[in-house]
């Protein structure tokens, strides 16, 4: 009974029109966006911020020719957009995993993973302390943090999903969500350019500049790009994972502060922890796709569908964001995230120069 009511319920709030309509506008905004990271310019952006803002761009139209027509409308398209930048996320940080190989990792890459730790934790840390001395809220700031510290976009995702909010918080929560994607977006598009001007003159060898790429960019396009610039991108793009694996456990423990210091106390004073369940989901594909042949085979496909889901949930954000909250808010925030990435690129550069 309890199955049949739990079916009906979701297919109810599925199966509408306006479900319909922003999951094929989110599906082509998803699509649009992969085909255009592939030119030079929207490559440093990578898929998921131009997913973002098409979805920006396609709130006007979609508010003035459908939302506009009557409340109903309105709150389906809301509703939609929710669920598809809810749920699918889960499901493209769990498809993302298959893009970790474990076992390069823990070879290749066995010197960068105890860097990525404390990489990451000092950023998180650092940046979410700045941000909260310029007055920034706690939501924002954590969000902010994790996606400077670890992989961008992907990581601010990963983390409010980590994040439980009572549900009239909730646009709140995406108005964040957005703002901190857009802040990393622009800040690493800006450090990788720094870095590929600057990094022939510091004297580090190549090497050495691919290990500060992948230890201080923001978002895997950013390392990617300033890898190959240095003729490192192997390096840069295993220093990077490395950092991507840390959204793991970045993930669980913040769901656990968040829970202690940030969620309001039930009413019969029993706390439940909202552990990040998609989390062990994402391991899991990381241990198939390292160690299960036929699977490694389509990695590359399924890596590409990990990034249309995600685009997907990235396009519907967008569609629902509050562009006066982005203008009050995001100043701070962003003085946060720059003053942090100016460190983290020092600090990167100095360990890549002592253990490379």
């Amino acid at each position: 009974m309890l199955v049949k009511e739990f079916c009906e319920k979701w297919w109810k709030r599925i199966s509408t029109k306006e479900m319909v309509f922003i999951g094929i506008v989110t599906l082509a905004a998803s699509i649009i966006a992969s085909w255009l990271k592939q030119f030079p310019g929207f490559s440093l952006f990578g898929a998921l911020i131009i997913a973002l803002l098409i979805g920006m761009v396609l709130q006007f139209p979609i508010r003035k020719w459908y939302s506009s027509r009557s409340p109903e409308h309105k709150a389906g398209v809301k509703d939609a957009a929710g669920l598809i930048s809810n749920k699918l996320l889960r499901l493209g940080i769990i498809l993302l995993g298959f893009k970790l190989n474990l076992q390069v990792l823990f070879t290749q890459g066995i010197k960068c993973l105890p860097i990525a730790a404390v990489v990451v934790t000092l950023t998180i840390v650092v940046c979410y302390n700045i941000a909260r001395k310029l007055g920034v809220d706690p939501q924002l700031a954590i969000l902010v943090a994790g996606g400077t510290g670890i992989c961008g976009a992907a990581a601010v995702m990963g983390l409010s999903g980590s994040i439980k909010v009572p549900p009239e918080q909730e646009d709140e929560k995406a108005n964040n969500e957005v703002m901190a994607v857009a802040i990393i977006a622009i800040m690493g598009t800006i450090f990788a350019l720094v870095e590929i001007a600057l990094g022939p003159l510091t004297g580090l060898t190549n090497t050495q500049l691919g290990i500060t790429a992948g230890a201080s960019l923001h978002e895997i396009a950013h390392a990617v790009a300033a890898g190959d610039a240095f003729g490192a991108v192997d390096i840069a793009t295993i220093m990077k994972l490395s950092r991507v694996l840390m959204l793991v456990f970045a993930a669980i423990i913040i769901a656990i502060w968040w829970d202690k210091n940030h969620s309001q106390m039930p009413s019969d004073g029993k706390r439940k922890i909202s552990f990040p369940w998609f989390m062990l989901g994402f391991i899991g594909a990381s241990i198939i796709g390292t160690f299960v042949p036929f699977i490694a085979t389509i990695t590359p496909q399924l890596v590409d569908f990990a990034y249309i889901v995600l685009g997907m949930a990235m396009a519907a954000l967008g569609i629902t964001v509050n562009f006066s909250a982005l203008a009050k808010k995001g100043q701070k925030a962003f003085l946060a995230s720059l003053i942090t990435s100016i460190l983290l690129m020092c600090f990167a550069a100095g360990v890549a120069a002592l253990f490379f």
